[in-house]
């Protein structure tokens, strides 16, 4: 959440560095150079527009978190390849993972959705995504108490409409 905050604060500043040099090249009548730097704030202002789009979903989820885990292992349904990521969170919207965002059930029936999730003493396992490309992602919890685990389970369910399957308990 942190890198998506400061790339969007980046892209901030270099717009308005941008559009001070636009500014600065209109009045000492500098025609070729004012161009070039208005194609450079309109690419500035789409790329700050894009991140500020990511930060609004990575907050939805970040304040509707279900459950956050420092490290987690991601694959893909087509693919072998393992990734590692750093903390993870949960939510009823979607998952952030490092500083990637994925939402989930916001796109109608054809969009991004949760569709399995299981638990078992150590891992959480998530899979998500369209039709044709899913994600599994496996996080190790470290949760120990049962209790816990059941509700985490239940808010997950009443949160997301999938039901979790708990093994190994």
């Amino acid at each position: 959440m942190e890198s998506i905050r400061r790339r969007r604060l980046i892209f901030v500043w270099i717009f308005i560095v941008c559009i001070l040099f636009t500014l600065l090249f209109v009045v000492i009548q500098k025609t070729k150079m004012m161009v070039v730097c208005v194609l450079l704030s309109i690419i500035s202002f789409v790329l700050l527009y894009q991140q500020n789009r990511l930060y609004s979903t990575a907050k939805l989820i970040y304040d509707n978190r279900i459950l956050t885990v420092p490290s987690s292992i991601v694959t893909t349904h087509n693919s072998t390849e393992k990734r590692m990521t750093e903390e993870t969170i949960v939510s009823t919207f979607g998952l952030i993972l490092g500083n990637k965002v994925y939402k989930w059930g916001c796109d109608g029936i054809r969009g991004v959705r949760l569709n399995n999730v299981q638990m078992d003493h150590e891992h959480i396992r998530l899979i998500f995504g369209a039709e044709n490309k899913k994600f599994h992602v496996e996080l190790l919890h470290s949760l120990s108490d049962k209790q816990k685990v059941a509700e985490i389970a239940e808010k997950i369910r009443h949160e997301t409409g999938v039901q979790t399957q708990i093994t190994d308990w």
